[in-house]
């Protein structure tokens, strides 16, 4: 009978000396290949354990308001319980502007929720339920992600609870506007298919740990869902915990992205084509007090490229407060440097 061989790994050569050196000879070994039944397991077995030890720590979140002390529902989404005393990480857009919210756990136990803290910028907002000793999900390393890499969803789309999806990173480093118009940076796609619901809940990776809050679908696609990278969430808690927001600074400039001419970014020896044009400045703001007037172009702050408005906001996220900084701006054919004190944002 001949010898089917479609699952045998090639065969190695491998130099083989008996008592006579001179007499070496080659053996053959022959390493078994997985067979695709094997392989199918193996991808439920790690998806099985995964939802087997998440699961109870995802929740469904309803929202709604108060009428004459009940709540009337308006909103539902997902959300993961990332400490054992109720701390819930979920979306901001899915409780925004609730004045009620309850969470839903996998055991059908009800809980009302308040809300610690969000921030609309990244789409991430903390709740809290009284509740304690519960299953709660561990934060991984969004950074360690690869295209194609196994993921794993768990929410409650269109009402169904505990629902699980499966996918892989199909791309990183997207980026999305945000309800107020800020970048959501370092996206992560995926193919795990996402409905109205998911919102909220986990991204999880074949460990087990929450790599992404899912976010956004794009209704007329399929197979395009969108997290929120886990470690901006790791970046955004311990603000949202301390502060109810995500401290921000400013320097009172609204401006536009603008072009910059190939002789004028050569002659100042700029990093960047592009800059953000000055269009107004806040009466007695820290970029008016520094002497910027409009129709300045900001090029860079301590010494990093301001190539449009989102750099420059990006870079005012990460600054800390209350810190000077020097801004490098051009006026006419100069270019000039001043030290503005960026401010908290909505103060």
């Amino acid at each position: 009978m001949k010898r089917r061989r479609e699952n045998i790994v090639p065969f190695l050569r491998l130099a083989h000396t008996g008592s006579d050196p001179e007499k070496a000879h080659e053996a053959e070994f022959e390493i078994p290949r997985p067979s695709d039944a094997e392989l199918l397991d193996a991808y439920s077995r790690a998806v099985v354990s995964v939802v087997a030890a998440v699961g109870p720590a995802v929740v469904s979140v309803h929202t709604g308001a108060r009428e004459r002390g009940r709540r009337r529902p308006s909103g539902t989404g997902s959300g993961v319980v990332i400490t054992p005393d109720g701390y819930v990480l979920t979306n901001s857009h899915v409780v925004h502007g609730a004045e009620a919210s309850t969470a839903v756990f996998g055991d059908g136990h009800e809980a009302q929720a308040t809300l610690v803290g969000e921030d609309p910028a990244t789409d991430l907002a903390v709740i809290r339920c009284d509740r304690s000793g519960l299953a709660f999900a561990e934060l991984g390393d969004s950074s360690t992600l690869q295209v194609g890499q196994l993921v794993i969803a768990v929410g409650n789309p269109l009402g169904f609870q505990s629902t699980v999806s499966t996918g892989v990173v199909s791309a990183l480093g997207r980026a999305l506007r945000s309800q107020d118009g800020r970048l959501i940076e370092n996206i992560v796609q995926h193919t795990a298919p996402l409905n109205p619901g998911n919102s909220g809940g986990p991204l999880l990776d074949s460990k087990g740990r929450v790599i992404g809050i899912n976010t956004a679908i794009i209704a007329i696609a399929q197979g395009m869902g969108f997290a929120v990278p886990s470690n901006t969430a790791k970046w955004a808690l311990p603000q949202l915990l301390a502060h109810g927001r995500v401290r921000r600074g400013r320097i009172g400039v609204a401006g536009q992205d603008r072009p910059l001419d190939r002789r004028r970014v050569r002659h100042h020896g700029l990093a960047a084509d592009t800059a953000v044009e000055v269009l107004s400045l806040e009466k007695g703001g820290p970029a008016e007090r520094a002497g910027l007037r409009e129709g300045d172009l900001i090029v860079s702050l301590n010494g990093s490229p301001v190539r449009g408005i989102d750099d420059l906001l990006r870079y005012l996220t990460e600054w800390p407060l209350e810190r000077a900084l020097t801004l490098t701006f051009l006026r006419g054919l100069e270019k000039r440097e001043v030290t503005v004190l960026p401010v908290e944002y909505g103060s």
